[in-house]
């Protein structure tokens, strides 16, 4: 080992005997990974009263599965075929006033499900407002299908496990869409014209929406049942499903021929606006912002404090080379604080997500290396904000405005993302370019782009991915590291 290494050694020994023999600093961390766990708990314990189950969908995850579905039951092989008009929507202009309006995921089409239970394998090819011919199955996979103008025809092919979605434009000559592997279809499904039409983002919220469509020479080959096309809303009751604009109702009229089918929902995979109450990690974890306040506390004391004492001058005498002593300081703060806030977090995403599937609330799963991330995220959020703090402690080299300082800076940009009403570029803008980016650390949900919502950090979708935005936050604090380590060598202690 070199001298200079032994000797860094030392002065990092010699920063964690100071850290540890005040008890405050100790104090003060153990109470913020306390606060991340009470926090969990009361925000368990402060569920809802349950409700209706959540469907799930094949993967496991949430789904809305709630449309207006024609159908007869398919045994075994068969084929379906229908002309098509492009979904005609319509949106709530007051209480009961109905206006045409755009839905660009509003879909027409056909389907072959495995059941009316939601959540139920499917695969579906349908014209929609603004995005042309889809085929979707899963309620995740979105494949585009070809370009041009409506109405034109649709068909789908089941054989087995495996569905085909074709389309037309003539009836004539055919285009595949796609063909997928629909595990757990069973040997006797449900098929027909299907109308869906999911809310539509209106500012910073959503409003219900309803559909139109006309299906004309409808008809069936292979193992169809006989008899007539049956009209029924899937998922009338699910709570991801927002309902029908007031007097209006899902509805199938035949004439000539023709079906006229009416329908809103959507065959979608959950989001956060089509599922308000559901819980997120972040949530369970929002003991972070309190914690936040505590570590900055304590990172600009860790040097302020020496100021305040003249104590400095005994450490600069020991150690002459200035940006060696901040190093050590940063690197004891560091690890101290993300211990804490490990321990903290892995106690209080157990605890938490258990209290509060206890008291009703459903949880948006995730994977458990998503968990771990969030855990070890959180961790080193609270562990970089603090170095932070101890920069910009250095700099200014007094308690009170440092700690202002960094609260502004890190607290401020959250308050204005967390605030529902706050339009969404603002959001965006500060959870991209201030230290407060780094809470995307704990995003755990998915925005999909065959789904419409408002996707805002309010909601849980951050504009960046979640180790860059700890990135932005570990580059605020590398920049007043350097100039703090500027000024300490350049001024007097």
């Amino acid at each position: 080992m070199t001298r200079d290494r032994y000797g860094f050694l030392l002065l990092l020994h010699a920063e964690w005997t100071k850290f540890r023999t005040v008890r405050g600093w100790v104090t003060g961390t153990v109470a913020a990974a306390l606060l991340v766990v009470l926090f969990a708990v009361l925000a368990g314990i402060g569920g809802g009263d349950g409700g209706p189950d959540v469907p799930v969908g094949p993967d496991g995850g949430p789904v809305t599965d709630s449309f207006y579905l024609v159908h007869r039951p398919l045994t075994g092989d068969g084929s379906v075929t229908a002309a098509v008009s492009a979904p005609r929507s319509s949106l709530p202009r007051g209480l009961a006033d109905l206006r045409p309006g755009r839905v660009p995921w509003s879909k027409a089409g056909l389907i072959i499900k495995a059941g009316t239970r939601q959540g139920s394998p499917y695969a579906a090819i349908m014209l929609t407002g603004g995005h042309g011919v889809r085929m979707q199955d899963g309620y995740t996979r979105d494949t585009a299908g070809p370009a041009g103008a409506a109405p034109r025809w649709l068909r789908l092919d089941r054989s087995g496990e495996e569905v085909t979605g074709l389309a037309s434009a003539d009836g004539t000559h055919w285009t595949r869409v796609g063909t997928v592997r629909v595990r757990g279809l069973g040997t006797t499904v449900l098929g027909g014209p299907f109308v869906a039409s999911p809310p539509a983002v209106r500012g910073m919220g959503t409003s219900g929406s309803v559909s139109t469509a006309v299906f004309e020479d409808l008809h069936a080959e292979g193992g169809w049942a006989d008899g007539k096309w049956k009209g029924e809303q899937v998922g009338p009751r699910s709570p991801t499903f927002s309902g029908y604009p007031r007097n209006v109702a899902g509805s199938v009229a035949e004439e000539g021929g023709r079906l006229t089918v009416t329908g809103a929902g959507d065959i979608a995979p959950a989001v956060r606006a089509s599922l308000p109450t559901g819980g997120t990690l972040g949530e369970i974890l929002t003991g972070a912002f309190a914690a936040l306040v505590a570590v900055v506390v304590i990172g600009t004391q860790f040097i302020t404090s020496e100021y305040r004492g003249s104590l400095i001058h005994l450490t600069l005498a020991a150690a002459p080379r200035r940006g060696r002593v901040l190093a050590a300081k940063a690197i004891v703060l560091w690890t101290v604080t993300f211990a804490a806030g490990l321990v903290g977090a892995a106690v209080a995403v157990p605890v938490g997500g258990r209290l509060a599937r206890a008291s009703g609330v459903y949880v948006f799963p995730v994977a458990f290396a998503t968990e771990l991330r969030v855990v070890a995220g959180i961790a080193a959020l609270l562990a970089t904000a603090s170095v932070l703090a101890l920069a910009v402690g250095a700099v200014l080299r007094h308690g009170a405005g440092a700690v202002s300082a960094v609260v502004v800076g890190i607290v401020l940009p959250y308050v204005l993302v967390a605030i529902p009403f706050m339009p969404a570029g603002v959001s965006n803008w500060a959870a991209r370019v201030t230290p407060a980016a780094a809470f995307a650390v704990q995003q755990t949900l998915v925005p999909y782009d065959q789904v419409a919502s408002v996707y805002t950090p309010y909601e849980g979708y951050y504009p960046l991915p979640p180790w860059a935005g700890l990135g932005v936050l570990a580059g605020y604090a590398a920049a007043a590291l350097a100039v703090a380590a500027v000024l300490l060598h350049r001024r007097d202690a």
